[in-house]
């Protein structure tokens, strides 16, 4: 079942490549625009870099999250899933992992293209791979949470954002410190691995308070 609602998703997000193109885009943009403000100077680029690329994702994310429940909840096929026999939890998660491959994912695969733009050294690029392959799907997480409880609201955009932002300071704190350690050529293994110990808990607990926020909206 998981497998099937991730593909069903995955299926009617590809009908809109719109909704999915236009946080890329953004993205791409937002890196673009700094080398471009601040001048071609290597150095100053490599030491902003962290930020611009975490700033990026965590906007282009916001881009996206309102799709996540918006659809099933208009069209009323959310109130079908959660009459599904499989647990609602289960259906959030997977929700949340066809999320993940639509925005997330692209954000990895379009690293490169950042370590260009941003004058990356090849050790530093791969850190923040990890960081986006790691902190992503936390933000899918957490995001989804924030779009379960404002699923009913007309205009929840503002209110999604003031929400969910607080919660991803960690793990912009964390993506930080690694890339920061990557650059100065220090060791960053324990902030990774404080940063997969938050994505397990993610993907723990999270399906379960998306699931109650869901049934808190459509009461």
């Amino acid at each position: 079942m998981l497998l099937t609602i991730i593909q069903r998703e995955i299926t009617i997000a590809l009908r809109k490549p719109a909704e999915i193109l236009n946080p890329l885009w953004f993205f791409l943009l937002v890196i673009t625009m700094f080398p471009l403000l601040m001048g071609p100077n290597p150095e100053l680029l490599s030491k902003i870099a962290s930020g611009t690329a975490w700033v990026a994702a965590v906007l282009s994310a916001l881009l996206s999250f309102e799709r996540l429940f918006r659809d099933d909840y208009l069209d009323g096929s959310l109130e079908q899933l959660m009459l599904l026999p499989t647990g609602l939890a289960q259906i959030a998660l997977a929700k949340v992992i066809a999320h993940w491959l639509l925005t997330g994912l692209p954000l990895i695969l379009l690293s490169p293209i950042t370590a260009i733009l941003l004058s990356l050294d090849t050790h530093v690029w791969f850190a923040l791979v990890l960081t986006l392959l790691l902190g992503t799907p936390i933000l899918s997480c957490l995001g989804a949470i924030g779009v379960a409880l404002t699923v009913g609201l007309r205009k929840g955009g503002t209110l999604l954002s003031l929400l969910v932002l607080p919660l991803f300071l960690p793990v912009l704190i964390f993506a930080a410190s690694i890339l920061e350690a990557s650059l100065l050529n220090l060791s960053y293994s324990g902030h990774l691995a404080i940063l997969g110990a938050m994505l397990a808990m993610a993907l723990t607990l999270t399906p379960f308070a998306i699931a109650g926020a869901l049934r808190i909206s459509l009461q």
